[in-house]
């Protein structure tokens, strides 16, 4: 009897040495040498890569996105720009951004200190280590490892893009604070002026500027912000952003496990710098297909605030990462939004007879409530803010 509950309590030690293991991230995972997916990385069969919905070889090919020359926003070509812009954000949900203004040596360099960041020894890594979702810097692994009932491969390191933050960034590599910051401040520039884009697109500058009937009083107490168009340009100009680094070591048995699952971002626009290995998936009708990285652009994506603004004109579409077995994968995802304590809700002048509203308003703290609660299987936060009477 004695020897039975020895043994039992090795298996448990056992169990909870595996599970702190695990929490370090994959990065970590690999430096001890394992060779095989551990179980807790190991998704059902029917919810593998190869097995989920639309994924037969024939279906996973390469997806030509539809590409904005940024530099074009500024010439002659303006309209057309404009005019494939709004046909991206409507029937892709992604697209490609070229010529948009930042330097090839600040994209290079970005890559260059992330991957070194992730090659930094464990002890240096895990000083950032946190399970607070509201942490303003955060060494993490899976998507929400306190919650994910089966892990995917990934590690990342989540920074808050204030000034009061940059001086929490990491110190190590020595170099990483002076060109993290200096990355995330110009792709916030760069996102500024695509939202001036889109907005353009949706047709709202016009719809202002011609559109000017007063409100009644009752209609202004409906309504406690003005929703003007210089009004969400300064809100934009005066949001949020948070950059995830992204670290997605080779995995062992790739076709076991995602590097992420299926899911869809929260803001307004997610700009995607990856390296050369391929990785990321959307799903683009009814298929899961590849986007080939191209280099010194950006690939950017609507996000779920953007698809309320526009009450569901422009889509957030659900993507995913995989694993694969020969190459580290690096990525910077910097996501965009208005201040994490403003409110989003559909633009009014898009709101009519034909198009009824059809979202409920929301803000961050709505986000993080989903994300702390939902189950590990459904990563779609727009769901949760669909308004069921539009669809019955």
């Amino acid at each position: 009897m004695v020897m039975f509950q020895a043994m039992a309590l090795r298996d448990d030690q056992s169990e909870s040495l595996k599970e702190q293991e695990h929490n370090k991230g994959v990065k970590h995972l690999c430096e001890m040498g394992i060779i095989k997916v551990p179980k807790k990385y190991i998704l059902p069969t029917l919810e593998r890569p190869d097995n989920s919905i639309t994924t037969e070889l024939h279906d996973v090919t390469n997806l030509k996105l539809p590409v904005i020359d940024f530099a074009e926003l500024h010439g002659p070509n303006h309209e057309q720009v404009i005019t494939s812009l709004a046909h991206a954000c409507q029937h892709y949900g992604f697209f490609q951004v070229i010529n948009h203004g930042i330097s090839s040596d600040v994209l290079s360099e970005m890559i260059d200190v992330a991957r070194r960041f992730f090659e930094l020894p464990l002890k240096e890594r895990e000083k950032y280590m946190s399970t607070d979702v509201h942490s303003l810097v955060r060494y993490g692994t899976s998507f929400n490892q306190m919650k994910d009932g089966v892990l995917c491969w990934r590690d990342f390191l989540k920074l808050v893009c204030t000034t009061e933050a940059h001086s929490q960034w990491p110190s190590s590599p020595s170099d990483f604070r002076e060109m993290g910051v200096g990355y995330a401040r110009e792709t916030q520039m760069l996102f500024q002026s695509l939202m001036e884009a889109i907005l353009e697109s949706l047709g709202l500058e016009e719809k202002n500027t011609h559109n000017k009937t007063p409100k009644t009083n009752q209609e202004s107490g409906n309504d406690n912000r003005e929703e003007n168009y210089d009004i969400i340009k300064k809100d934009i100009g005066d949001g949020s952003q948070l950059m995830v680094v992204n670290c997605y070591p080779p995995c062992p048995e790739p076709e076991l496990t995602f590097g992420m699952p299926p899911h869809s971002d929260y803001g307004f626009l997610t700009l995607l710098l990856q390296d050369e290995v391929e990785g990321l998936q959307i799903l683009h009708k009814d298929h899961w297909v590849t986007i080939k990285p191209h280099p010194q652009s950006f690939v950017v994506n609507i996000g779920d605030h953007l698809e309320i603004l526009s009450n569901g004109r422009y889509k957030s579409v659900m993507h995913r990462v995989l694993a694969n077995s020969k190459k580290s994968r690096i990525s910077v995802a910097s996501l965009h939004s208005l201040a994490f304590t403003a409110v989003i809700r559909p633009w009014p002048m898009l709101i009519n007879d034909e198009n009824p509203k059809r979202y409920k308003d929301t803000d961050f703290a709505d986000f993080v409530q989903y994300i702390t609660t939902c189950d590990s299987k459904h990563k779609n936060f727009l769901e949760s803010r669909k308004l069921t009477h539009i669809y019955t």
